[in-house]
């Protein structure tokens, strides 16, 4: 009897942490999606002394001969500080409803961290001529056409990591207007 009483209680005990854990880890963990259109433009800088405005809900897509230059505007609306650790492209037109690998995400060559219910930006560019992804965006410039990017990010301890996928969609006079098409978790159950 007693051995049954020590099991019940330990087991309760075990159930009671796991939840709390849960609870704890939900208090931390960020979702970034697009900001919104009245939110102000921010001023974005690159290594190599470029710099664009991205504009409240949308991003920016520029080449030149030896680069290609993406941002976009975003907001966590999670619990934590998000911190982006990477980013892809995806080479389909369609949003794919797989994950991709994160073996394909290209790293960031800073740390961007997002503040609970603010905005901020995330920045990429391409800077050789040969590459195929470089090749890719100059031809959707050109259609102009969809680009989906795939955002990896995590909580300010580096767990949590969820993969998002964002379009930025042609507008006119060269605007883009940022959406997001899915969320998948990384290190956790996926919620679908």
């Amino acid at each position: 009897m007693l051995a049954a009483v020590t099991f019940a209680s330990v087991r309760s005990a075990n159930r009671a942490a796991r939840v709390a854990e849960e609870t704890l880890l939900a208090g931390i963990r960020p979702l970034l999606m697009p900001s919104r259109h009245e939110d102000p433009p921010i001023k974005v800088g690159f290594g190599d002394g470029h710099f664009v405005h991205t504009p409240g809900g949308g991003g920016t897509v520029e080449t030149g001969d030896s680069a290609v230059y993406l941002t976009m505007s975003v907001r966590n609306v999670g619990n934590g500080i998000a911190v982006l650790h990477g980013w892809r492209l995806e080479p389909s037109r369609e949003v794919a409803q797989t994950r991709p690998p994160i073996e394909e995400f290209r790293r960031l060559t800073r740390d961007i961290y997002v503040a609970t219910g603010d905005v901020s930006f995330w920045q990429g560019a391409i800077r050789d001529p040969e590459e195929s992804d470089f090749l890719e965006i100059q031809g959707r410039m050109a259609s102009p056409e969809r680009i989906i990017v795939d955002l990896l990010y995590g909580d300010h301890h580096g767990r949590q990591r969820v993969i998002s996928r964002f379009s930025l969609l042609p507008r006119e006079n060269g605007a883009w207007l940022a959406t997001v098409a899915r969320h998948w978790n990384v290190d956790r159950p996926d919620p679908r």
